[in-house]
Parts: C-alpha cells; structure tokens; sequence
C-alpha cells in the first residue's frame, strides 16, 4: 500500500504540469486568432480554426427576439481583412477551461472596442478539437449586449 501510495504522490506533480502545458496550449490558439484580429491578418485568423469550424452569434432581430447568427469562417476572415489594423480589440478573461483528450471547452467573457471605443461585451464559448497540428478551433458561439458589461 505504501508502495502505491509513494507513486502516486510521484506521478501527480507531473500531471498537473501536463495539465497547466495543455491549457496554455489550449489559450495559445484562442490568444492567437485575436492578435489575428488585431493584426488584420486573415492567413493567422484562418490558422486558427479546424477546417469544419463553424461560428455563430446570438442576438436579437428587429423584433426583439433571440435568434442564433451564422456566420463562415472565410466571411469573418474577409472582415477582418477589412478592418483598420488596431481597430478590433477584444478584451477576455479565461473564466472557465476544461479538457478531456481532444477536447477542450472555454469560456470567455469579453469586452470589445473598434477604434478605442467600447462596442460591446458578452461571453464567448469556445469548443478547441486537438488535431495533427495542434489545437484548432472547432466552434465559437458568443452572446452581444451594450450594457451589464464588467
């Protein structure tokens, strides 16, 4: 028993080492497509996601109701094209990670400025797939609101 108890309490140093590499590894990409942003650069942005990686936003029609927003990853590379360099500057904080193998679940509430300016805030929800080529992005699906912002 002791003998089992002595491993244990060896191993479990390491793993959580193993964890900590896994998340930053995890945060590197997310951290990454925004400096994409930031950047203008659609290549980087592109880097970031898997190749069936869908987006989508959820926010409120005309009416007022809640409706869920699609948008492609070549659409939201195309706009970040078109931005100014500098101008899209969204603020995070990693509120919540978890990993199980290949998979990865973040949370993220944000703030977003263009140009210096506040614009928005809500949360973001990522879903990270670990491939060949390290983690991609699989899914993205955020809130968007003006007020009840940190």
């Amino acid at each position: 028993m002791k003998v089992i108890l002595m491993a244990f309490l060896l191993v479990l140093p390491g793993t959580k080492a193993i964890s900590q590499q896994t998340e930053d590894s995890v945060k590197a990409v997310i951290n990454l497509m925004f400096t994409a942003m930031n950047t203008s650069d659609p290549d980087l942005l592109l880097s970031c996601f898997a190749d069936s990686a869908l987006l989508q936003a959820i926010a409120k029609d005309k009416e007022g109701n809640l409706i869920v927003k699609n948008q492609s990853i070549k659409a939201f590379a195309t706009s970040i094209a078109s931005a100014p360099k500098a101008a899209l500057d969204e603020r995070i904080r990693y509120e919540m990670i978890k990993i199980d193998g290949p998979l990865a679940s973040v949370w993220t509430p944000y703030s977003f400025f263009y140009n210096g300016k506040f614009s928005h805030c809500g949360v973001n929800s990522f879903q990270l797939v670990k491939t060949v080529k390290g983690w991609k992005i699989h899914y993205i699906i955020d809130t968007r609101r003006k007020e009840g912002c940190l």
